[in-house]
């Protein structure tokens, strides 16, 4: 009888937690925290609940390039509020989202279907937030041997804006950090970077009738692109094992140019993007930009164009044998991976962590109506995080 009804306690509280986790999701994805608007309410929120488990919370704001009020948080425990302070291990997560389809009625109601949370950031990554302030539950925060801290911050889904202001401000030096990202629960010990250059190349207007009166400024910018291209074949002999495809890439995804069908077009603009491997300097694409430029002058005198660095975000990369990554693969009993996109990892870097990109959901469902987590997933990462807190910090 007895072992029973320990048992059956056991098992409410088992529900109870799953419940008080799925609650926090659903009230954090109801907070419309779109990378266009403040992201002081979610934040708001966040410092209460991090504040009523006893950390310290330190705020950090900025207005974003159209004066939008933002702001980043870090909620400490186990150490006091001074400035730069040194954690053993930070649990980061963005608080803002991509935007959503207005058709999609229950993007800031999270519903459930088939053991999945539906709703805009349930996947990207409110989802880890959850599980991260569930973990601060689930242990005794006094009981704490070595500083741990939680890192909430702004427009990540634009650039990693806010994390850089973090980065810019040295205000925390931990250790360790494991960055949440919808991974599937893969521990993710490597990642490319993420650059983007804006390229313009200027002709001269003119009558499209008398092309020899003018210089069409797309068709400049139309053989930059192809020796650019071209040049892109040197990237592939610099080959990374674990990425896909294993050499940095290229891509113009946007080109602009030209007013009307009959005038020689006089400016053209395109838009480049590379994402480098670890261990390559981010500019090597704009110096090979730079050399593709001075080729075309030595054809054509009055070529001209101008390249704009938009973003350069260089790649990460633990090492393998990295107490962090180690842990989480004996956790997951899953091998550490590499991604391709862009994650904070690099800002945490800056600050001297050893960092894992780690969470709950598959970042192809991410960014999508009908973004979702799976309850399994969302229950696993917080044990997991739980046991991190325990491992490191305890």
């Amino acid at each position: 009888m007895g072992l029973k009804m320990s048992v059956t306690r056991e098992a409410h509280q088992i529900n109870s937690t799953e419940n008080s986790l799925q609650e926090t999701l659903a009230q954090l994805v109801a907070f419309d925290s779109v990378s266009s608007r403040s992201n002081t309410e979610i934040i708001n929120y966040l410092a209460e609940r991090t504040e009523g488990y006893g950390l310290i919370v330190k705020r950090f704001s900025y207005a974003d390039e159209n004066g939008v009020e933002k702001e980043n948080l870090i909620a400490i425990a186990g150490a006091d509020s001074s400035d730069s302070v040194e954690v053993e291990l930070a649990l980061v997560g963005h608080t803002d989202t991509v935007p959503y389809d207005l058709a999609w009625n229950d993007a800031l109601r999270l519903s459930e279907r088939d053991g999945k949370l539906f709703g805009r950031g349930a996947c990207d990554t409110k989802a880890f937030i959850a599980a991260s302030l569930a973990a601060m539950v689930a242990v005794d925060l006094k009981d704490l041997r070595r500083p741990l801290a939680l890192i909430f911050t702004a427009d990540e889904e634009i650039g990693c804006i806010g994390a850089k202001h973090l980065a810019d401000a040295r205000a925390i030096r931990p250790r360790y950090s494991i960055v949440g990202e919808p991974t599937c629960l893969q521990p993710i010990r490597a990642g490319k970077g993420y650059c983007l250059a804006e390229i313009t190349v200027r002709g001269r207007e003119g009558h499209s009738a008398y092309p020899q009166l003018g210089a069409s400024a797309i068709f400049r910018a139309a053989r930059l692109v192809n020796r650019i291209e071209r040049s892109a074949d040197e990237l592939k002999r610099d080959e990374r094992a674990g990425f896909d495809p294993p050499y940095t890439t290229l891509n113009v995804g946007i080109i602009k140019g030209g007013k009307a069908k009959n005038i020689i077009a006089g400016e053209c603009t395109f838009t480049l993007e590379w994402r480098p491997v670890p261990g390559q300097n981010s500019k090597r694409v704009l110096d090979m930009v730079n050399a593709a430029i001075e080729e075309e002058r030595k054809s054509d005198d009055d070529f001209d164009a101008e390249v704009r660095q938009a973003r350069l975000q260089a790649a990460m990369e633990t090492p393998e044998d990295s107490p962090l990554v180690t842990f989480l693969e004996e956790e997951t009993g899953r091998a550490a991976g590499t991604i391709a996109f862009a994650t904070e990892a690099p800002q945490m870097a800056e600050l001297g962590a050893q960092s894992v990109v780690f969470g709950p959901g598959d970042i192809r469902v991410a960014h999508r109506t009908g973004e979702f987590v799976s309850k399994e997933e969302l229950q696993s990462a917080s044990r997991i995080l739980t046991r991190a807190v325990e491992h490191f910090c305890m």
